[in-house]
Formats: C-alpha cells, structure tokens, sequence
C-alpha cells in the first residue's frame, strides 16, 4: 500500500476544483444574448416537469477592505455612493429576464460577494423587494447570503429575515492574530458571536462558518485555536477549503513570501489537524472540505446522495437554471453557462442598452454533458456510474483509474468507480481522470491551485 507521503507527493499537483464541468478555462463557444435565454428557458421547462425549480446568485463585489488572500472579483472602496446604483442595475438586469421569460420558481437564493452587507438596510430591502416582485418562493426555500462579521449589522439582518433569509454564511478564516496580521482580515471571537447569536435569535436556523487552511504564517498551533472557538459557537456548517495560492491570478497574494505559506505535507497536516478536531466536535464530513453536524440539511443530502454542486458552493437540492446577476457572476442551464462582465463600468454600460451584460461562456457539447454528469456525481457522492453509451467518451479513463486503484484512491466494478475513504482527499485528481479537455490541452502556464 502507498503511504500517505508517497500518495501527497505524487498526487498534489496544480487541478480544477470542479465548480463547473468544462471548468472556466476550457469554455469556448459564448452564447449570444438570444442563446442564452433559450437554453435558461429550456431549462425551466425541464426543472417544471420534476417538480423544481431555479436557483438565483447576485454577486456583490463591493468590500471596504481587501484580504490578501483573496482571489475574488472585488471592488475595493470605502466611498458607499456607488452601492444604490449598483442595486438598481441588478433589479434592471433581473428584469431582462422576466420581461423574457415571465415568473420563476426560485428554489434556492444565494447572494455572495464580495461583502453583500456592504448593502445598508435599506439597500438590501430595495434589492429584495425588487428581485422577488416576479418570483415565486415556495416554502421550503433556501435563502442564503455571505456576510462579514465585521460589518453586519442587527439591522441587516432584521431586513434579511423579514425577506426569508434563513442561512448565513460568516467569513471567519482564522482566529490568530498572526495568520489575520498576515492576510490583513482583522475580527474578533467576540464580533462572530454577537452576530452568531443574533441571527439565531432573529430565526436563521442555519449558520454557516468558512476557514481556511494553507493561510501565509499558520500553524497547527492556530488551527487548534481556530477550531476550539468554532466549536463553542457550534455553527450549524463548516466550510474547511484549502487556501488555493495562484499569486499569477491574484497580484495581492504575491505580497506574501513563499516561505510564509504552508505547502505539501505542511499544509496537508493542518488539514488533518483541522478535519480531526471537527470530527471530534461531532461534525460529520462531507463533500469536498465540508463539515456539518447531523441536524443540518446538508448533511441530509449528502447521506441520501442528492447533494448537488454549482457556482455557490454545496446545496442541499439540484436546482436548474442558475441565474446570475451582477459583476463575473456565471449562470448555468445545464446546456450552457454565461458569465457576466467583469468590471463596473462595463457591467453597467451593458445593462444601460438594455442588454444582458454576457462576456464570455460555453455551449456544452454531448461529450461535456456526459462528463459533466460523471463528475458532479464524483465530487457529491464519492462515486459514480456511466452507461454504455458513454465509453466513447472514456478512452483513456480506465488507465488512468487503475494506477488510481493500486494506490488506494478508488474501487473499480465494472463501469463504477467509488473514491475510498483514503482517496477522498484527492477527489479533484480522480476527476481530472475524467476530464477530457484537461487531457487534450494540458495548460501550458499556471492555471489551478493544487489539489490537495
């Protein structure tokens, strides 16, 4: 059997995370304005016959402070005077979709960022107000938003519950004050708590916390600190990624020294760190870098294996289409995806001529959707199944698959494969088995953060 060092050192290498099957560099063919509606109107008409619905994400960028580790699409500004414009042109850019295709069925909201609590009270009462004027939200509903405990406000929340806002996601990264020095995200045990409790009290009945491991100047000494204040504050989820360090994407990571951040088995020991103290709070794991205790519906789904995976992250249902409204947000029918312009001025300039404001995207062919399927289903279930049909797509996969099998990483039964506990960690590697575009045209400049 392989050990563990053996296994990192040979499987750590730069690869997608899979957000998207083709991932964001190997899109090619962008749909038109015209396309794009068609393939999101096909899909609702498919989500209707199952009894779903769609999914909204609204991205806002706006943050009063940039964290150094950050490799989102943000804007970075203490002046507040471009907020309520900013509002108005997502419910414009809304409209052009209503105008086209009438009421939807939202099933899940997510509203991420960027700092949506940027947003005043009162600009997020207008924002949802407006965005749910020709939306229909059946009870059970997920409605979510990225928050940052610095700056969210009693207020805030009072107008997020008043809409149906039940889950909320709180960036907290590390407790250290070294690692936060570091990284320049400064906040306390006591500001998480505070905002914590009060979104219990105003009726969220799910909390969500994101760490980060792999931060510039972290220890296990830190993460263990991390943890035992998480733990007393016993969000409902956790989210444990892996700092994905790509300084030729992000020009504020390259003010880190290379010696200050944790790579190969230092990072991956404060992973195992990390994921054993978890455990050991009764968390239960899930997915890829995801913990959440057995009360929480995700959890649920991943043990009834019917989590799904989009642009926002692990949900607890399969929604189609995603829509996306705002700076770089990427939208998905299934058939295709689009994503937004990425900067202010020419988001805005777009929506103001009436226009869908899409950069660039893909149109899936039938090889991506079948790969798609195959890897979605690795990185929520762990395993996966393909048809006969699906061998011409395959070729190369059973090769790959089998070196993966003597080290332990998956089982192979025919034309299922199944990731082992072992081989959990290296899920991206075991779809990049998959991924046929990776295999055709191997980047040939930085591209991906490691894998593990």
């Amino acid at each position: 059997m392989t050990s563990a060092t053996e296994l990192l050192a040979k499987y750590d290498i730069p690869g997608p995370r899979y957000t998207s099957y083709p991932t964001v560099p190997y899109w090619q063919t962008a749909p038109t304005q015209e396309q794009w509606l068609t393939h999101v109107a096909d899909a609702i008409t498919r989500s209707k016959a199952a009894g779903q619905g769609g999914a909204l994400y609204v991205h806002v960028p706006f943050c009063r402070t940039l964290c150094h580790y950050c490799g989102c699409n943000t804007v970075i500004t203490r002046d507040t005077s471009g907020a309520s414009p900013y509002v108005e042109a997502l419910l414009a850019e809304w409209q052009l979709y209503t105008d086209r295709l009438g009421r939807v069925r939202l099933d899940e909201v997510h509203i991420g960022g960027g700092t949506p609590t940027y947003l005043t009270p009162e600009q997020l009462d207008r924002l949802f107000t407006g965005l749910f004027k020709h939306v229909d939200l059946p009870a059970d509903a997920e409605l979510g938003i990225e928050a940052d405990p610095r700056v969210t406000t009693r207020a805030q929340l009072e107008v997020l519950a008043k809409h149906g806002f039940k889950r909320l996601s709180l960036g907290i990264q590390d407790f250290d004050e070294r690692v936060q020095h570091g990284v320049n995200r400064y906040q306390t045990v006591a500001e998480v708590r505070l905002v914590t409790e009060t979104a219990r009290e105003l009726g969220f009945t799910s909390i969500n916390y994101d760490l980060i491991y792999g931060l510039p100047r972290q220890t296990e000494a830190s993460i263990r600190q991390t943890v035992d204040e998480v733990r007393k504050l016993s969000p409902d989820r956790i989210a444990f990624y892996g700092y994905a360090h790509v300084p030729w994407m992000s020009t504020v990571q390259r003010r880190f020294e290379d010696e200050d951040v944790p790579g190969g088995a230092a990072k991956r020991v404060l992973y195992e760190r990390g994921r054993e103290l978890l455990l050991g709070a009764k968390y239960k794991e899930i997915g890829f870098d995801h913990f959440a205790l057995e009360s929480d519906g995700l959890w649920k789904a991943f043990a009834e294996k019917r989590m799904h995976r989009n642009f926002m992250g692990f949900t607890d249902r399969s929604t189609m289409p995603l829509f996306a409204l705002g700076t770089s947000a990427i939208g998905d029918s299934w058939t295709a995806f689009a994503q937004n312009e990425k900067t202010l001025p020419a988001w805005h300039a777009r929506i103001a001529k009436g226009e869908l404001p899409i950069v660039k995207g893909h149109l899936l062919d039938q090889e991506d959707l079948v790969l798609r399927r195959l890897i979605l289903d690795l990185m929520t279930r762990f395993e996966t199944t393909w048809e006969p049909k699906a061998t011409e797509y395959l070729a190369e996969v059973p090769a790959k698959l089998s070196e993966m099998a003597r080290d332990g990483l998956v089982e192979l039964k025919g034309s299922t494969v199944k990731v082992t506990t072992e081989g959990q960690p290296f899920v991206r590697n075991v779809c990049m088995a998959l991924d046929a575009r990776l295999a055709r045209q191997a980047p040939d400049r930085p591209l991906f953060s490691h894998t593990v």
